[in-house]
């Protein structure tokens, strides 16, 4: 498909990874070279031709340089069909085969933190002409956007594998790169712009696939981890294992997600389908496990853990104990040697998904909806936006803690949820329900005897009494709630009855 009298290419790249042996392969293969001044300077000094811009045009660069490639003899040279050959050779212009350019580093500079006027310089506008001018004439012009694809493009060139489809797809990749490109300016700019806007009118977003599991959610659906911006890999350092499935890394997120809400003390959260199955705090990550594990072990086997501290060997061997399986584990960082027991302490564990790395939480968080997204700011900030007692007793100093823990947890489970919990650690959970009193019910019972001086927590209020009732029976004693029923004093009034305390938290976190 490659034109004989096409054979001129124009090379212009901020990024000059594997020019050099792009321009020699193209000479090989009988290729003329045209490149603006930085280019042509690298590819001089290898001792390759190039004639520069400048001279093709006729006009000097302009403007510091911001003005170089845009001009009807290189536009020109791109943009024309065959059928426009006789009007190029009107005006003297020699048609173009193929164009090499990527763009100036914007969101490198972005990320650097350089100064709004260095940012500013780095805004592309002739790379991007020149990418989507190829991009749209692909099938006269062969466009490259990234050092990568240059090896095969010399070889297709040089080979009968230099088809239309091939074509289409560098014309894809240019015209996704210019989009992103656009994606991250706007970003920039409506962070300056709109500060303190979270969801704007108009939402531009630019992913990159970083992982393709084996499956979605189930093995008759595909599925695919996106990462935003310029990424492509995922956000956690994977240490072991195998790729993570899309159900890993939708639990991975829950888990994480948990952990981080606390600081103070050591945590370990086992989510499982989506919700906590156990949570626990302590003195070491150890004890931390051994407890969030025993809150629930049936329902933690084949589960996903998460710490909130670097995990040590104690931390590793208490995860190894008996009767446990676990696909993956997430913490900040490993102690020497961890890494490699986690890795081979039983058998299991050769296919243990072990990754480190702090939580990577955005901003907002997007839900597909009836064909389009909805779209929220992340439930962060303050766990509580009040601390009102509203029964006649105040919980005591070691309830309010516990409170706040089980409150912290319920944040996480699927709504209607319900955490009870003692001590640091919860003992029955119950969630995803269409009522309140369900998951009330399936938490007391999953607690056991060990509810009696327990507390629970609610991610909603109560419609109805009638949970409060259940729990107050079971022989919680304290209970903490957002408030702001119809029938909150409903509940009140049962829970003064039992001389049980209750607290508004004032903040609901429903977790859909």
């Amino acid at each position: 498909m490659a034109k004989t009298n096409r054979k001129l290419a124009l090379i212009s790249v901020a990024d000059k990874t594997g020019v050099v042996e792009l321009a020699r392969g193209l000479a090989d293969l009988g290729w003329a070279v045209v490149s603006t001044g930085g280019t042509a300077t690298v590819l001089h000094e290898a001792g390759l031709k190039a004639v520069e811009v400048a001279e093709v045009t006729g006009h000097p660069e302009i403007l510091d340089g911001r003005v170089k490639t845009l001009h009807p003899v290189i536009a020109g040279g791109i943009l024309a069909r065959d059928d426009h050959l006789d009007e190029l050779l009107e005006h003297g212009i020699k048609p173009i085969g193929l164009v090499c350019c990527n763009l100036y580093p914007f969101e490198e500079a972005v990320a650097a933190g350089k100064s709004e006027s260095e940012i500013i310089e780095e805004i592309d506008i002739g790379g991007v002409t020149l990418l989507r001018a190829a991009a749209k004439n692909h099938e006269e012009v062969v466009v490259l956007c990234d050092p990568g694809q240059y090896e095969n493009a010399l070889e297709r060139l040089a080979s009968a594998e230099d088809t239309a489809g091939w074509r289409a797809e560098l014309a894809l990749a240019a015209f996704q790169r210019t989009a992103a490109y656009d994606a991250a300016i706007s970003a920039h700019f409506r962070k300056l712009a709109e500060p303190n806007v979270v969801l704007p009118d108009s939402y531009v977003l630019s992913l990159n696939k970083a992982l393709e599991p084996v499956y979605g959610e189930n093995p008759h659906q595909k599925g695919a981890f996106y990462v935003p911006g310029t990424d492509r890999e995922m956000p956690l350092e994977q240490l072991n294992g195998p790729k993570p499935s899309y159900n890993n890394i939708y639990d991975l997120d829950g888990a994480m997600a948990c952990a981080a809400e606390f600081v103070e003390r050591p945590v370990a959260v086992i989510v499982k389908h989506g919700s906590p199955c156990g949570a626990a705090v302590a003195d070491t990550l150890a004890d931390a496990f051994t407890r969030a594990w025993q809150a629930d072990p049936m329902s933690a086997y084949g589960g996903i853990v998460a710490f909130n501290r670097p995990v040590d060997v104690a931390a590793a061997e208490a995860a190894m104990v008996k009767g446990t399986f676990f696909h993956c584990v997430a913490a900040p960082e490993y102690e020497d040697g961890v890494v490699e027991y986690l890795s081979t302490a039983k058998k299991w564990c050769e296919k243990f998904r072990i990754f480190k790395g702090l939580y990577p939480a955005a901003r907002v968080e997007l839900k597909s909806a009836l064909g389009g997204f909805i779209a929220q700011e992340r439930d962060a900030g303050d766990l509580v936006a009040g601390w009102e007692v509203v029964t006649e007793r105040e919980p005591a100093e070691e309830e309010r803690a516990d409170l706040l823990f089980a409150y912290a947890v319920v944040k996480h489970v699927r709504s209607n949820a319900i955490v009870v919990a003692k001590d640091g650690v919860t003992l029955g959970i119950g969630g995803g329900s269409v009522n309140r009193l369900w998951p009330t019910l399936a938490a007391l019972k999953r607690a056991g005897d060990a509810v009696k001086g327990s507390v629970l927590a609610s991610d909603g209020f109560f419609p109805m009494s009638d949970g409060p009732d259940e729990a107050c029976k079971a022989g919680i004693t304290a209970i903490i709630q957002p408030g702001g029923s119809k029938r909150d004093e409903d509940a009140i009034k049962v829970a003064n009855e039992y001389g049980v305390a209750m607290v508004f938290a004032g903040r609901r976190h429903f977790k859909h």
